[in-house]
């Protein structure tokens, strides 16, 4: 398969994830798929997951995190410094990753597949080959 292919895929796929999650956050996806089914059952899950981290400070973690991943995610699809912002993503990602493993055991982040994501973010920030992405544009 062709690497521009493949970059792409790796852009959209990952920002799909993101996308996802919030929505899920903000109560947009019907209660029968949904995880969280809202922003207060999805702060519930940041502390369960952060222990070690006063109750006051959630609130703003949880948006913190709900903002990066909205952003990263728009930043992934238009191509905008994808490298870095795949970088990023898959810092985020590994925290979110180890915060999981850490609090309530591996087994939730190996279902959830969020160590192949942060994976996939790293080998995205890798390919240096440009297709479909502002950058190109930004850089004639």
């Amino acid at each position: 398969m062709n690497t521009k292919i493949i970059k792409l895929f790796l852009r959209f796929a990952i920002s799909a994830g993101f996308l996802s999650a919030c929505f899920d956050r903000f109560g947009w996806w019907p209660e029968s798929i949904s995880t969280w089914g809202n922003w207060n059952n999805f702060l519930e899950y940041t502390q369960l997951i952060n222990p070690w981290l006063p109750e006051a400070i959630i609130p703003a973690l949880g948006t913190l995190a709900t903002a990066l991943e909205i952003i990263f995610a728009i930043l992934l699809i238009i191509g905008f410094k994808t490298e870095l912002i795949a970088k990023f993503s898959g810092i985020l990602l590994l925290v979110f990753a180890l915060s999981m493993t850490f609090s309530t055991g591996v087994k939730g982040a190996l279902d959830y597949s969020v160590f192949s994501a942060a994976a996939a973010a790293f080998a995205l920030s890798l390919i240096k080959e440009k297709y479909f992405e502002l950058d190109t544009l930004i850089s004639k």
